[in-house]
Order: C-alpha cells, then structure tokens, then sequence
C-alpha cells in the first residue's frame, strides 16, 4: 500500500514538474529550466535524508502499528506525538514554548491518558511500535521547515525527494518481505472495485501529505501534531461504528473530550500571538 502511495506521488510530481504546473524551489519560477531526469541536484537530494529517513520510518511503522491494536486505542496512543514534537522541537531547532502551550499539550496528553485508563487489551508490542512511530513522525514534523530552509526546497520539492530516496528502499524491502509476490497473487487484484479503492487511497494521501508539509511549513511542527487531534476525534467515532474492538466506556468518551478541549485551548494560544 505504501509502495502504490509513493509511486502515485512520483507520477503526479512527475507530470506536473514536467508540464510546469509546479516548481520544486522557493526561487525557481514555473517556465524555469529544469534538469528532466533528476528535477533537482544530487547534492540537494542529500541534503534532504535527514528528513527522508525519518519519513520512511514512519510509513513503515504505520502500517505495522495500525495492525497491531484497534483503531481507537491507536488514535489515543498517537496523541503523544505532541510531547515528543515538542522536544524535537527544542532539541533540533531550539525553540521554547509559552507556559500557556504547554498546558494545552498536557490537557491533550492528560486526556489521551483517561482515554485509554480502562483498556483491558493491552498489548505491549503494539504500543511500543505506536510510540516508535509516534517519535519518527516527531523528527519527521521538525525536520520539514528546516530542511526546507537549508535546501530553498518548497512543498512539491520536499515531497518529490521523499518519494524519490524512499520509494527504491521500500521497493526493496517490499521485495524482500515477499510482499510484493504475495500481492500479485491476490485474488481481487485485478477487480475493478479494489483498484477504484487503492487509487482513492493513494489520491487521499498524496493531497493529505500535501497538506501536512504545508501546514508544518507555514506554521510548526507542533501546530501540525495537534491539528491532527482534531481529525482524530471523528477518527476514533468511526471506528467505534465500523471496526469495533473497543466497547463504550465513559472513559474512553471522557478522555476524548479533554484531548479536544486541549486542541482548543491550542488553537486559541495560536491566534493570541501566545
């Protein structure tokens, strides 16, 4: 699924760089000169693997944690992704937050705790491979501005060379695993509706990666963690209703709520200049 993600990007990236509907770099402009092979230098594509790595260490993990425990008590789990942006954050660029922000991430992180209080399937290698995921998304969120920085790489750049380091390693590892044997002999490969839904998938994320660039771009990494609070709200109700796995519990309803209220309180500390 990963693979198919990626190498859709490539084609979009690819067809849009090459019509110049889009530009890579901040200064280049769009009826600008380009390299049409490799888009942009080699150099600057090594510049960029602090911020790939990472990258491909969460979409590898994702999909490994999302099997390993339900759907709402993953969307919990992931909220910690704030504290640890946070510190990546502090540790990579340096920057401090108000004593105001950092009440809001410990109202969201407090809920995310009394959400899962009474989670009776706990399974210690899921929530571990949760919190490894939770800490490459971290790296990953406070790398984009600096790199992108470093490099003059805007949004479409930063995902081209993401695509372009990553997807030969995961092709690889796909490889490796038999994963890429074991889909070809998938039964519904060849079924029309499968492949309106894989192309879905892949059309949703390039917009939704799209998206997190850009906002961690123009805001922070941590604005960015915690707006995807926000999504996971209607996340964790979906799957109540379609996955299951977790039943009712006052709790889980309760810890939600303070995690929404925490992502307000945010948001409010945003538009005060706080």
């Amino acid at each position: 699924m990963s693979l198919s993600q990626m190498a859709c990007a490539f084609v979009i990236l690819y067809v849009l760089k090459s019509m110049m509907i889009i530009s890579f770099t901040t200064a280049e402009s769009k009826s600008s000169s380009y390299n049409p092979v490799m888009f942009v230098p080699s150099r600057t594509l090594a510049q960029t693997l602090p911020l790939a790595l990472p990258y491909l260490l969460y979409v590898v993990v994702t999909m490994e944690a999302v099997r390993g425990i339900n759907v709402p008590m993953y969307t919990t789990l992931r909220r910690t992704t704030i504290a640890f942006t946070m510190m990546m954050e502090y540790f990579i660029g340096g920057k401090r937050h108000s004593n105001i922000v950092i009440i809001s991430v410990g109202v969201i992180i407090f809920g995310a705790f009394i959400a899962g209080a009474r989670d009776l399937a706990f399974d210690s290698y899921g929530y571990s491979i949760v919190f490894i995921e939770n800490m490459c998304k971290a790296v990953y969120l406070t790398s984009v501005s600096r790199v992108g920085k470093s490099t003059g790489l805007n949004v479409f750049g930063l995902m081209w060379c993401n695509v372009v380091l990553c997807g030969p390693i995961l092709l690889l590892w796909s490889a490796f695993r038999g994963e890429l044997q074991s889909t070809l002999k998938f039964p519904y490969l060849l079924f029309p509706g499968f492949q309106a839904l894989i192309f879905l998938s892949c059309a949703f994320t390039f917009f939704m990666n799209y998206i997190v660039v850009l906002n961690t771009t123009i805001n922070s990494a941590l604005t960015q963690a915690i707006c995807s609070n926000l999504k996971d709200v209607f996340t964790s109700g979906f799957g109540w209703l379609l996955f299951g796995g977790l039943p009712y519990d006052l709790f889980n309803v309760l810890g939600q709520s303070i995690g929404f209220l925490g992502s307000c309180l945010y948001a409010y500390c945003k538009t005060r200049g706080k």
